[in-house]
């Protein structure tokens, strides 16, 4: 009699039910046919065929494993173990079979339940048990019981040498930070193959042990164990991490050597190691040879161009991803919000902001973080409360976020109640958390809030303070006229930097102390002998106490040294156009506008009291010249162009930004414009944010 099976292979199920009446069909017939259904991935089939057999009499068990089989490459792993639990004795195939399926669902917590079954049972596991159930260890953080499963592998005989069982236990300790033993484990492999040597090298990068990736690597080299895409991305990442570029040279070198044809991975991560390198423009011609760019490719380089600050390059980067039809995911949309607010620019982060949630991102904790941090730049404090507000949970990067937008607007009593949440939720602060909320109280002028601050980092948070927490107890007590205070705070410090010096060298010129600033600028410069800063603070301190032989002398060495001092510039923004201006700017097409209407805003001023505060004229002139200074600096044309263009614009402020810290002067002058216009003023300077309405400042003159 003619075997169906061909007929079997050609046809739908239903032929199988009309070939029944005609033909019988035998145990290889069943075999042959759920082997087609695994090939196919037809599980609708399969479940025909497993129905079919009970109907005919033929007992579904003495086909189990091959049921298992095929509800697993179906994806049905409640089918298969419905299978597996009917039959008696299930083979050592099928029990490993369950064991990586559940593993590969991460369902890991399911997967140990039936290996400790295995156990209970006395079924021996093989090699392919223990390499699935040591995933399962790595994925649930169980090491301990892993290190267990090892010694259990050992006394069971099975090959402890053996790379593939050696890969797992590699990559579980690697990833619990048992370094030492996943070495030893990678040693005792006789036959070392390209996936034992990659899982330690991504061990060693993911613990921060660079320089032991790259040694490993160069091991590879020699033992001519060939690199994949994935020991090449991870290398990479190493010589990124520890800005090595002439070892990231050394391994792009091999991969040229080597004929290699890069992946996605291992591109996106040589443009990164160019890129923390310095070499953004050999990172942008290293992502100009990609042939199909993913949105992680677009994403690393967008990134890449933010942290060069390349942040228009960045944005147009990322306009040419979305016009190629690439959707973003959350990582690339905070980077693109990272470079909005960089540059401030606000109508940019509402677009990209519309975006966000036009493909589902707006909730994502990256996003929400980057979103506040960019609103709260852009001046926008209350958009970034609504941000921070309408968080699905709160969480410790959104929260300093928030601080941070407080303490750059000069709110410390509300960045002092964010920290207080924090606290109430349970969240644990960080670093970051204690800097923002210690400049906040800077800031504000909360000297004794500040102190307790403090006092909580030294007597309660395990790390106690950092270099950053000191520098920014020594701002705030700088600040508030406490000299004395702060060079104590400084002598306590091991071995204080410039930066920190410097700190209180500023607060010498706030206060008019050239005793203490003398003193200070010493230390300074027996750290570094040619610290620009030092010399600029140092000559600006004279020249407003009128020590004019002092500033000349400084000015002289100054120019010995060639010291370079960045020219003061504020611009503003206009229809999506930047106007920028430097003091006494002739250049702008609108000159002549622009200096008629800062005349107007000057009288108008003088009527409300204005009068020009000429000691932070830093130059030796008449009064009359000084005054005259004053009238044209570039906070001036800044706003007066505001001014003019704000015509019609009721309720929108003037936004303008400078470089530098805002002038004195300016800063009291523009407090009065803000009542000649009737119209909010928001200046962002170098140090945070000033808001003018009705003639006050959010920063209540303090700064």
């Amino acid at each position: 009699m003619r075997s169906p099976l061909p007929l079997f292979h050609k046809a739908t199920f239903s032929t199988l039910v009309r070939a029944q009446r005609d033909t019988a069909i035998t145990f290889d017939n069943y075999a042959a046919l759920l082997r087609r259904c695994a090939s196919e991935r037809s599980l609708q089939d399969a479940h025909r065929i497993h129905c079919h057999m009970t109907m005919s009499g033929i007992p579904p068990l003495s086909l189990g494993n091959k049921l298992i089989d095929v509800y697993l490459k179906c994806g049905a792993i409640h089918d298969a173990r419905q299978v597996f639990d009917a039959i008696p004795k299930p083979h050592i195939v099928s029990w490993n079979a369950m064991l990586s399926s559940y593993v590969r669902s991460q369902r890991s917590h399911e997967a140990l339940s039936l290996y400790k079954r295995m156990l209970a049972e006395g079924v021996a596991p093989d090699e392919f048990t223990f390499s699935t159930v040591y995933k399962a260890f790595t994925d649930l953080d169980l090491v301990a019981l892993g290190a267990a499963a090892h010694a259990h592998l050992i006394v069971s005989g099975v090959d402890a040498t053996n790379p593939f069982v050696g890969s797992s236990l590699v990559d579980m300790y690697a990833k619990s930070g048992r370094l030492a033993d996943a070495r030893m484990v990678y040693d005792r492999v006789h036959n070392k193959d390209v996936i034992l040597a990659t899982a330690l090298v991504v061990g060693y990068s993911h613990n921060g042990e660079h320089g032991d990736a790259i040694k490993l690597f160069q091991e590879m080299i020699k033992e001519r164990i060939f690199p994949n895409d994935f020991t090449f991305a991870s290398i990479l990442i190493a010589c990124g991490n520890m800005e090595d570029l002439r070892k990231g040279l050394y391994v792009h070198g091999v991969m040229v050597k080597m004929g290699f044809k890069l992946g996605c991975s291992s591109h996106t991560s040589l443009l990164t190691m160019y890129s923390r390198c310095g070499l953004i423009d050999d990172a942008l011609k290293v992502f100009h040879t990609v042939p199909n760019p993913n949105t992680i490719t677009w994403t690393s380089i967008i990134g890449c161009l933010v942290c060069n600050h390349r942040e228009e390059v960045a944005l147009s980067m990322f306009g040419n991803m979305l016009s190629q039809s690439f959707r973003p995911n959350a990582f690339t949309l905070s980077t693109a919000l990272r470079a909005c607010s960089a540059l401030a620019l606000f109508e940019q982060g509402k677009l990209v902001h519309a975006l966000a949630i036009k493909v589902g991102f707006d909730s994502s904790q990256f996003v929400c973080a980057a979103l506040i941090d960019t609103y709260g730049k852009c001046g926008q404090i209350a958009k970034a409360r609504i941000i921070f507000d309408d968080l699905p949970e709160l969480d410790v990067a959104s929260s300093n976020c928030m601080i941070n937008v407080y303490a750059l607007n000069g709110h410390g009593v509300e960045a002092l109640r964010i920290f207080e949440m924090m606290k109430v939720q349970g969240l644990k602060p960080n670093d970051a958390t204690f800097v923002g909320v210690l400049s906040s109280c800077s800031n504000a002028g909360l000297l004794d809030e500040g102190r307790q601050v403090f006092s909580f980092i030294t007597n309660h948070y395990d790390k106690g303070p950092s270099i950053d927490h000191y520098g920014c107890m020594v701002d705030l007590l700088g600040r508030a006229g406490k000299l004395e205070e702060a060079e104590g705070l400084l002598t306590k410090i091991k071995n204080p930097d410039k930066v920190l010096w410097r700190s209180l060298l500023s607060a010498c010129k706030i206060h008019g102390r050239l005793d203490l600033a003398k003193r200070v600028a010493r230390n300074i410069l027996e750290l570094d002998a040619g610290d620009n800063g030092t010399y600029i603070l140092m000559s600006n301190i004279y020249a407003s106490l009128g020590q004019w032989e002092e500033v000349m002398r400084m000015k002289s060495t100054i120019r010995r040294i060639k010291v370079k001092k960045d020219p003061a510039m504020s611009w503003i923004e206009l229809d999506r156009e930047f106007h920028s201006f430097m003091a006494g700017d002739m250049d702008h097409p609108k000159a002549k506008e622009i200096y008629t209407e800062l005349e107007k805003l000057i009288t108008r001023t003088k009527e409300l009291g204005y009068v020009p505060n000429t000691k932070y004229v830093l130059q030796e002139m008449d009064e009359v010249e000084k005054e005259r200074s004053l009238y044209c600096h570039s906070e001036k044309l800044a706003v007066a162009f505001g001014v003019m263009n704000s015509h019609g614009k009721c309720h929108k402020p003037i936004t303008i930004f400078k470089n530098l810290r805002v002038c004195g002067d300016c800063h009291s002058w523009i407090k009065l414009v803000s009542i000649v216009v009737g119209k909010q003023i928001i200046a962002r300077d170098s140090k945070r944010f000033h808001h003018f309405k009705d003639g006050l400042c959010s920063c209540n003159d303090y700064w």
